[in-house]
Order: structure tokens, then sequence, then C-alpha cells
């Protein structure tokens, strides 16, 4: 049993790493910015008011805490990277500081050129600020020094939705995995199961890895 911290659970992402880590056992806290409105989160799971962005937060929350999933999302393109500094800065201080795994992007993963899908020239206007936020806070925990062990998780690039949990995926790390179609898809469920099974078995410390069927 780990003790994990879900920054953002009340969110797509947050609340379904949150279901499956109370599911299998976890103690779990989920640290957000407005407790009163995660009354659906499940039972047992205590509720606190945190923010991934503040030194203070990181620091209180980081007692007693195997591991921090980082699942916030909202606000401009700064916020991915400020709660990738916020983390490294403030953990890489602590004696014994939790492992961070974060949430990130698609659009950071690698087309069959070795380009990243955010540099295509048809890439959404509208996501292009998430996106280049993401890519930031990879790049923040790629450049960090000793003392912080990190996980960055990027889900398929296009087909990632919510849907079933079949708890069945595939791993990659820097190129997106696809089926026999080219397809690269993945549930938001599934995405959930990946992310704590690295907390319960780590195999990607300091790197990037995606998932898809």
């Amino acid at each position: 049993m780990s003790n994990i911290v879900v920054f953002g659970a009340g969110g797509t992402a947050g609340s379904r790493i949150t279901a499956e880590a109370v599911e299998r056992g976890h103690r779990v806290t989920a640290a957000v910015r407005r407790p009163e409105a995660t009354s659906y989160l499940p039972a047992g799971v205590r509720t606190v008011t945190g923010d991934a962005t503040s030194a203070r937060s990181v620091r209180d929350l980081a007692d007693d805490t195997d591991v921090f999933v980082v699942a916030v999302g909202g606000g401009d393109r700064t916020l991915w990277r400020d709660a990738a500094q916020t983390l490294v800065n403030t953990l890489r201080e602590l004696p014994d500081p939790p492992r961070v795994i974060h949430v990130g992007g698609g659009a950071t993963l690698l087309t069959p050129k070795d380009t990243p899908y955010l540099d295509e020239p048809d890439f959404p206007a509208e996501y292009r600020d998430s996106a280049e936020g993401q890519a930031d806070a990879l790049a923040v925990y790629r450049s960090a020094a000793d003392g912080v062990t990190w996980t960055y998780v990027s889900p398929p690039p296009l087909e990632f939705h919510p849907g079933e949990r079949t708890g069945h995926y595939r791993t990659g790390t820097d190129h997106p995995v696809t089926d026999a179609q080219g397809r690269s898809v993945l549930t938001y469920e599934d995405l959930a199961v990946a992310i704590v099974d690295e907390i319960e078995s780590p195999r990607f410390p300091n790197a990037r890895f995606t998932a898809a069927y």
C-alpha cells in the first residue's frame, strides 16, 4: 500500500487515477483547489486544499507521501511548467522526497519523422497553449538534477477519451504505441491503470512513457 497525493484529483484524469488507486487499496489524498466540489470521489479519499505550483503546499503534503501524481489542468500555458518547476525545486531539498508521476500531453510524442506532433503544421490552434505548456514541463523534468525521481506519462496524441476500463495496454517511450492499423487509442480509465501500475511496479524512473492498445 502506498500513500499517494493526487494534484488535480477532481479532473477527468485525476478522478480516474484516484478511483483506480483506491480500488487497489492505496491511501489517497486528493489535493484540489476546491475540496467542497469533489463529493463524487470514492469513499475513503482524504480531500485537502492543495496546489502543485505552491512550494508550501508541496512541502506540507510531502510528509509520509510515497508518490505525487500531477494531473492538473486548466489555466494558461505556464501552469504545467510552474508545477514541474515547483516540484523539482521543492522536493530536491527534502531528505526523502516522494516520487512524481506527471500526467502530460500526447503532443510531445514523436511522429515517424522524429519531430513532435506539436510541431506539425496542422496542429490544432486551440490546443497549442496546453501542448506547449506540457512540453515545457517535460523539459523541466528532463533537465532536473539528482534528488528527484519523476515519470512523465503521455497519452496518445489524438484518440484519448473516457470509456471502458479493460486493464490492458501496451507501453512505449517517445513514439505512440500503435495497432495494426496505425491507430494509437486509449481511454482515461486505462491510463489510470497504467499510472497505478507504474506506482506499484516502477518501470520508467526519470523517463517518459506512453500507453495505448
